[in-house]
């Protein structure tokens, strides 16, 4: 018998670090995601036998489990292992019911996107697991990596969502994003994965309990999403940019590496690294020319990524 799951990844429009405490964000899930299948296996005593392939799929991890005590026996890399034995430990303690004692499995994730991308590595693996285990998947990030759980909510949308957590609260929604200037719209990776707690960690020292700061994030979401022209979109996603920039004491991406660009640049999630959006009526080849000669090569339209 083979169980097989999937999670879209994701990209955070608007409302960065301040939709951990209660900004209204624009989330994107994206065509790109992760795959688990399972399979039950014959063994002499219960183990559960994992691997991990890349986009390439190509090994990356291994590991191997004895059910019994729940104990690792081996694997290929110490931290990822750990970190694993404590998503299917916290999975296990929601639903008890989780592995059967006399099985044995076989367990097998396969990306769709490169590692490095930062498009949602750990937030697929976490859905497809809660998937799997029957177990609410937000309980299981709030007692790993944390966070605000706008990626669990894209691991499992079918398109663009407005995401709100408040009070420990999740609420989020489909919402009608899908602008007629979505061909002037693309992605490019800065190639500098970005550890999120750090992020958040800044954020945290930067901003404490200063509801009028929500409020005015809230309120770009709601604009942004609303914009009917690429020039409107531009300005808001500008205004974000400053607002963040400024309430963060963080420079603007912009600044450091494409100041000459005539489009506007937004960060996306954490500030410094992962991918960016572009702004640009250029057309495609110019503007995936200027990107490539500043020495960042993957290049993607909004169409190719996002759900």
């Amino acid at each position: 018998m083979t169980d097989t799951f999937y999670a879209h990844g994701k990209l955070l429009l608007t409302g960065e670090y301040f939709v951990l405490d209660g900004a209204l964000a624009l989330a994107l899930p994206c065509k790109l995601g992760q795959t688990m299948t399972i399979q039950s296996i014959e063994t002499r005593d219960p183990i559960l036998k994992w691997k991990s392939l890349d986009h390439e799929g190509k090994t990356w991890f291994e590991a191997t489990f004895d059910l019994y005590a729940f104990r690792l026996k081996n694997y290929t890399d110490k931290q990822t292992a750990i970190t694993l034995q404590g998503i299917l430990e916290i999975t296990n303690s929601l639903n008890p019911f989780f592995f059967n004692p006399e099985k044995s499995y076989q367990v097998e994730t396969k990306l769709e996107f490169p590692r490095l991308w930062g498009l949602g590595t750990s937030s697929t693996l976490i859905y497809n697991i809660a998937q799997w285990g029957k177990a609410n998947p937000y309980e299981i990030l709030e007692a790993t990596f944390g966070g605000s759980g706008y990626d669990l909510a894209c691991a499992g949308a079918d398109g663009p969502i407005l995401y709100q957590k408040t009070n420990s609260k999740i609420h989020f929604e489909r919402c009608d994003f899908s602008p007629s200037f979505k061909e002037n719209l693309y992605f490019i990776f800065l190639g500098k994965k970005q550890n999120s707690r750090d992020g958040i960690e800044h954020y945290k020292q930067k901003v404490k309990n200063q509801p009028t700061l929500i409020d005015q994030v809230t309120k770009l979401t709601k604009s942004i999403l609303e914009s009917k022209s690429l020039a409107n979109f531009e300005y808001l996603v500008e205004k974000h940019e400053d607002f963040v920039s400024k309430t963060l004491t963080l420079p603007k991406v912009k600044d450091q590496y494409f100041k000459n660009f005539p489009g506007v640049v937004k960060s996306l999630g954490a500030w410094g690294g992962d991918f960016v959006l572009a702004t640009s009526d250029w057309g495609d080849t110019k503007t995936k020319e200027y990107f490539n000669e500043k020495g960042f090569e993957v290049f993607l339209k909004y169409n190719d990524l996002i759900l």
